[in-house]
């Protein structure tokens, strides 16, 4: 699904991350750790196309990036769902047009996919928050959104950068449970996180495995939890 061959990026003459060699395959479930300033949003970015490695190959769904044009990644790019940490919302629009903004913004059918829809709201627990604006709701709450709306368009891979790092420890099993759902589901999933204890909750509920970046390096890689 996605491949880092000897992947790694500079700002300027100065690594952040190097020697990146890396396979996600299809339905797997990885959890990235590491210290702040480690490079996991950089890793990260290299796996859903935001940032095109600057040594190495990075290959999704087995092209090489480097090759595709701007309109092509702009088409893989739709197969990766992207949590970020800082939940960036359309205020002016509900909870509900947040989450269908993607099909919009992809010339997709509202009309079409209602039932999708409504059933993504549900599963969030957001449906008696449909009408509210983001700036309306608690800090879980988005991140349940966010989550939402990175998954509307079905895509394969599920990215998440730091999703719990903002919220309480219940909504952070909450958030976790659905994206055990999404994996058992068969979606990949790969969740970069400081957070060893939902590491540690994941283990009775998933298979999944850990990658340790240090100074830009992965240094443990495919470690069972």
């Amino acid at each position: 699904m996605i491949t880092l061959k000897n992947a790694g990026f500079s700002y300027g003459s100065e690594p952040v991350l190097k020697n990146m060699t890396q396979e996600f395959a299809p339905g797997s479930f990885y959890f990235l750790t590491g210290s702040s300033g480690a490079g996991k949003s950089t890793f990260l970015k290299l796996c859903y196309l935001a940032l095109p490695p600057t040594t190495g190959e990075v290959e999704v769904f087995g092209r090489n990036v480097q090759k595709l044009s701007r309109n092509q990644i702009s088409s893989v790019r739709r197969q990766i769902g992207v949590v970020h940490q800082d939940c960036a919302f359309l205020d002016h629009l509900s909870v509900y047009e947040n989450i269908a903004l993607p099909l919009e913004v992809s010339g997709k059918s509202l009309k079409d996919n209602l039932e999708n829809l409504h059933d993504l709201l549900n599963w969030v627990g957001l449906t008696h928050r449909k009408d509210a604006s983001p700036a309306e709701i608690s800090g879980g709450e988005r991140q349940r959104l966010a989550l939402a709306r990175a998954v509307i368009m079905a895509p394969e891979m599920i990215v998440a950068d730091e999703p719990t790092g903002n919220v309480d420890w219940e909504m952070a099993t909450r958030l976790l449970s659905l994206l055990v759902e999404l994996n058992k589901m068969g979606k990949t999933i790969l969740v970069a996180t400081h957070d060893l204890n939902l590491i540690r909750l994941a283990k009775n509920q998933v298979s999944a495995r850990v990658l340790r970046l240090k100074k830009g390096e992965l240094l443990v890689a495919g470690a069972e939890l």
